[in-house]
């Protein structure tokens, strides 16, 4: 099984932005630990990140015929992407939405994912463990 992580805008500073709200954990970290995560239980686990819509697009494109599933966590972009809303219906590949802060309890306009609808699940404020959660039931309930 293969999984496509993506990770969005302003994620690459993670570590460095707002470490009260996302912690500490770099991205380089929080990836290494997913792809250790997801070789325990025999899926290949690759990861990408780009702060840019058109590249996070090309990005879903790009993984047709390739993954199995695609974890998404768009950033900002979840929450006014009609485009990569797109992306997601056009390939068809099951997606699941993470963010690692609960949005619906932040701003109120980081309450709403126009990304999300197109997923067949969304995960909002498990931190890392919301992505562990999304490879688990790809593993356990999609591809299986």
């Amino acid at each position: 099984m293969n999984l496509l992580i993506i990770n969005g805008a302003n994620l690459d500073m993670l570590g460095q932005r707002e470490p009260d709200i996302y912690g500490t954990t770099t991205l380089s970290e929080m990836e290494d630990e997913l792809r250790e995560y997801g070789r325990s239980l025999d899926c290949a686990v690759d990861c990408v990140s780009s702060n840019i819509e058109g590249e996070i697009i090309e990005l879903i494109h790009s993984a047709l015929g390739k993954y199995d599933g695609i974890i998404l966590n768009a950033g900002g972009y979840s929450h006014y992407s009609i485009a990569i809303r797109d992306a997601i219906a056009a390939v068809d590949i099951p997606t699941v939405e993470v963010h690692l802060t609960n949005i619906f309890a932040r701003d109120f306009f980081r309450q709403v994912s126009i990304t999300g609808g197109a997923c067949i699940g969304c995960i909002s404020g498990l931190g890392i463990f919301g992505y562990k959660a999304a490879i688990e039931f790809f593993v356990n309930e999609v591809i299986n």
